[in-house]
């Protein structure tokens, strides 16, 4: 129980750091720098920007990325060792960032927002 609730916490907080630091900041200002997540659909899905609410991508953005990073903290709750946290910490970043925005790039690229 403790573990799900380490999640949902962990969940809460990052999801309100992101929308804070990073969809606040890029929605106020559209000159700025397009953040790391939106250059990778962009390049990888060849996103076309004009035909997203890039409001609402941004939104969902934070939500994937508040995911992964809860998921990754709810699986090392269960290790015990440090090194092997840190291994299966370091693994699960990676593989959830990639398969987590793959999904979102598949979804945008069905729903032909995509060039």
């Amino acid at each position: 129980m403790t573990q799900v609730l380490v999640f949902i916490i962990t969940f809460l907080i990052v999801f309100f750091v992101c929308e804070v630091f990073i969809v606040r900041k890029c929605k106020k200002d559209k000159r700025r720098k397009k953040p790391v997540e939106v250059q990778y659909l962009i390049g990888k899905y060849h996103l076309d920007l004009n035909k997203v609410n890039y409001k609402r991508l941004l939104n969902i953005i934070s939500a994937v990325s508040s995911f992964d990073i809860s998921l990754v903290a709810f699986a090392i709750s269960f290790v015990s060792n440090f090194f092997l946290i840190l291994l299966v910490g370091f693994a699960l970043v990676f593989a959830t960032i990639l398969i987590s925005y793959s999904i979102v790039g598949n979804i945008y690229k069905k729903k032909g927002c995509c060039k």
